[in-house]
């Protein structure tokens, strides 16, 4: 975990969790997508293996404490569920449904979504692949952090040219 990121609390596995379970079934690469996440936002052993026999079974996405998370955090919490979403090579409606349940939690409206989307998909589709082992999580936060940022400066942009 870098020094400029915040450390995603237990809510969020869980939610993540939540939607890998909706579809019925939770897939080994899911779990082992949770996993690989939860180790780079710096949780430690023992509450990984904690996580991880909690989600042996279904759970239910539950409120997400966002006091803690910044817009870049949400962003990257999106795209990890929508690539997770992904991972068993099936497009289920029930997954669809509680991915957009995540994004109303994190309040993310939808075009930011379908931006965090895009920036899993375009990782990726990267020669290193998209399996829990070989994905770049480190460069979906970095990617969403420069899309952020671009995103700003040409809205101050545009505030600056309505001024004159």
């Amino acid at each position: 975990m870098t020094e400029n990121t915040t450390r995603l609390g237990r809510d969020v596995f869980m939610a993540l969790a939540a939607v890998g379970w909706a579809d019925g079934k939770y897939h080994q690469d899911e779990a082992d997508a949770l996993v690989r996440t939860a180790l780079e936002e710096g949780l430690d052993v023992e509450e990984i293996a904690e996580l991880e026999e909690q989600i042996k079974s279904p759970v239910e996405m539950g409120q997400i404490d966002l006091t803690k998370l910044t817009k870049e955090d949400r962003l990257f919490i999106y795209a990890v569920a929508a690539w997770m979403s992904r991972i068993d090579g099936e497009a289920d409606s029930s997954e669809a449904a509680a991915l957009s349940k995540l994004g109303e939690l994190l309040k993310i409206p939808e075009k930011p979504r379908m931006h965090a989307d895009a920036i899993a998909r375009e990782v990726a589709a990267l020669p290193e692949g998209d399996s829990p082992a070989r994905f770049d999580l480190p460069r979906v936060r970095k990617l969403i952090g420069e899309r952020l940022a671009e995103a700003r400066k040409l809205r101050a942009e545009a505030k600056d040219e309505d001024k004159k």
